[in-house]
């Protein structure tokens, strides 16, 4: 009875949450222990079906890098990083290519489908779905001794970078109400596969479809000030000053693009929020109406962590 009770207490504080999102599009970029943990999984999925039932647009962006390099490990080829994105060669590509589309994409579409939702796999390159072009960095070459030498280009071989997404895929399959699911492998100006990181891709389809919310479903509790305070909300214009001061670099370099594409493109704020176990489904702690101004924010959700390092759940 108790239970049937708390129930019915999350089902009522939620309300005002279905209400504000029925019909609008959350972006999931799905990651982290929530993809390999088994009840993470089966969580994530029934969490997935509620929102799409209560009338929520779900776009699932997954990535799958520990996948990747199992395979590689097993076909004894050294993965290497520049700036934090995987440097892809022929053969890499195809092993990326194969785990990401082949295999983990299935799966994810398989367990929606099984626990009575309605998913369908996708990749970049169907129906020219994500267009890019191919990726290179700068790299500082100088050192100590040469301190004003030119940045070195880096060819990141079949790495990509969005230039263009084709929402009238994923506008027909909202039609039908179905729940896309898409592996970042993008389709470069000569039609070959470009792999993308799977955040660049979350942020430039959320930007694209004017997404009401972008969520990042990671390990890592998000982004943090100069105290290491946890920012729950983020603005263009703060994004750029601790881009500026030097806070968000190192191993971040690679989340600037996203966050950059994502406060860019679509004029709503979006707020900043860490999972907290007391939380209903749809809530945020403090029911807060959108605020519709030439700005854009965040979110970003951790999942808190149990002993021996896995996520304990992976409720939106």
């Amino acid at each position: 009875m108790k239970e049937n009770v708390e129930r019915a207490k999350v089902l009522i504080e939620s309300l005002p949450y279905f209400q504000e999102f029925r019909h609008k599009t959350v972006v999931v970029k799905y990651g982290g222990h929530a993809m390999v943990d088994e009840n993470l999984k089966k969580q994530f999925a029934l969490d997935v079906i509620l929102l799409n039932q209560i009338g929520v647009n779900v776009v699932i962006i997954h990535g799958g890098g520990p996948q990747i390099n199992q395979l590689l490990d097993r076909l004894e080829i050294k993965p290497s990083y520049v700036q934090g994105m995987r440097v892809t060669d022929g053969e890499t590509m195809n092993v990326v290519e194969m785990v990401l589309v082949g295999r983990v994409n299935k799966e994810i579409v398989s367990l929606i489908n099984h626990s009575g939702g309605r998913a369908v796999g996708l990749s970049g390159r169907d129906g020219d779905l994500v267009c890019a072009r191919k990726m290179q960095v700068n790299v500082s070459s100088g050192g100590d001794l040469l301190e004003n030498a030119p940045p070195e280009l880096i060819d990141l071989g079949r790495v990509g970078e969005v230039t263009q997404v084709n929402a009238d895929v994923l506008e027909t399959l909202k039609k039908e109400d179905f729940i896309p699911v898409i592996a970042p492998v993008g389709v470069g100006e000569d039609g070959q596969a470009l792999n993308i990181n799977a955040d660049l891709v979350a942020g430039a389809i959320a930007g694209a479809l004017k997404a009401e919310k972008l969520i990042l479903l990671t390990d890592v509790e998000g982004v943090k000030d100069k105290e290491g305070n946890l920012l729950r909300s983020l603005s263009r214009d703060e994004l750029d000053g601790l881009i500026e001061d030097g806070t968000i670099a190192g191993g971040m370099g690679s989340t600037r693009p996203i966050l950059l594409t994502a406060v860019s493109s679509t004029p709503y704020y979006l707020r900043c929020s860490h999972m907290r176990e007391s939380e209903p489904r749809l809530s945020d702690g403090k029911h807060e109406p959108v605020n519709k101004e030439k700005s854009r924010r965040i979110i970003h959700r951790h999942l808190p962590t149990l002993p021996g390092g896995h996520g304990e759940r992976s409720r939106l």
